[in-house]
């Protein structure tokens, strides 16, 4: 393979506009994406109370005793040590954004949530988000937004204007086939994915991304679970599959010293190895967004193993 058809996966920040031309036309939802699962858990609140969505008998205990559930919510529930930006330097083009409201704040100021509130405001990360797509005018990132904890249909509004005021020509509509090269035509960098009816009739926002999520903490399991979704054959458009592992309560008591770091990195080989193995384009097992929990460690190498994965597809141009 020559230097030109190469895919460079050194410099993760800018690997779209470094694309091969070969794999200018492919839709994204052919090509291979690095996603973080739960985007921005690496801000959560110690001080934030348990939403209000998560089971009763935790929010008591918060009530009770918030000095001993609340750092064990943050050890279980972060998912991330990066911020929004480091991950998009890293490569990560999928950005997985669980939105959420306090009843006590005022309509339009949303959060992201994990169990409990992020310190960072919808508003001031995807300020960021749109500050970086300005200095790396040829990348594209799909962010799905979903959750939505306590908002009514009002909020929903709010939430949805704003979107369209910060991220404005740099949306790319719902009706359109999007590759890099119709992205790059169009000066559009973003992809919206709304999981909620609010979004009926604004052609800006596509609908909600599907994600294969394995729900368990044995990384064997989620491998074999992935598998079988494959054969089952994806959806048209974007979907993910998940690499992140997942606790339970009987988990969390009977590891008092682990946290979903120590365990999700002690399986990172595995899940990686499986990686390895995967195909994008069009075919019926063929992946699209991969996602992972703590993106930046392995020297980054879960980001590099997902965009390289694009490589197939120049050597097997009849599967774009």
């Amino acid at each position: 393979m020559g230097d030109e058809e190469r895919i460079c996966i050194s410099c993760c920040a800018d690997w779209m506009s470094e694309m091969p031309a070969g794999l200018w036309d492919v839709p994204l939802w052919n090509l291979a994406i690095p996603g973080s699962h739960d985007t921005m858990t690496f801000c959560l609140d110690k001080q934030s109370s348990v939403l209000q969505s998560e089971p009763k008998v935790l929010r008591i205990l918060d009530t009770l005793f918030p000095c001993l559930v609340r750092p064990c919510i943050i050890k279980w529930a972060t998912t991330q040590d990066g911020s929004i930006c480091n991950q998009l330097d890293l490569g990560i083009r999928f950005l997985d954004l669980r939105i959420a409201h306090k009843r006590k704040d005022p309509d339009e100021v949303f959060y992201f949530a994990h169990g409990i509130y992020s310190l960072l405001t919808v508003q001031e990360a995807l300020t960021e988000v749109a500050h970086w797509l300005d200095q790396h005018t040829k990348e594209v990132v799909i962010i799905a937004l979903s959750a939505f904890d306590d908002m009514n249909l009002d909020q929903h509004q709010d939430l949805i204007h704003f979107l369209i005021r910060t991220f404005g020509h740099k949306i790319c509509p719902s009706n359109v086939t999007p590759s890099v090269r119709e992205c790059w035509n169009h000066s559009y960098q973003v992809i919206l994915t709304y999981d909620d009816l609010a979004a009926t009739g604004h052609d800006e926002l596509w609908p909600k991304c599907d994600y294969w999520w394995a729900n368990t903490s044995d990384p064997n399991c989620v491998i074999s679970y992935l598998e079988e979704r494959k054969e089952e054959g994806r959806p048209d458009g974007f979907v993910a599959a998940g690499l992140n592992l997942t606790e339970d309560a009987w988990y969390v008591v009977s590891h008092p010293c682990q946290s979903l770091r120590g365990m999700t990195l002690s399986s990172y080989s595995l899940l990686l190895n499986w990686v390895k193995q995967q195909r994008p384009g069009l075919g019926k097992t063929c992946l699209n967004i991969i996602c992972a929990d703590f993106v930046g460690d392995f020297s980054n190498e879960f980001a590099q193993l997902v965009i390289g994965l694009n490589q197939k597809l120049l050597r097997r141009p009849d599967i774009m």
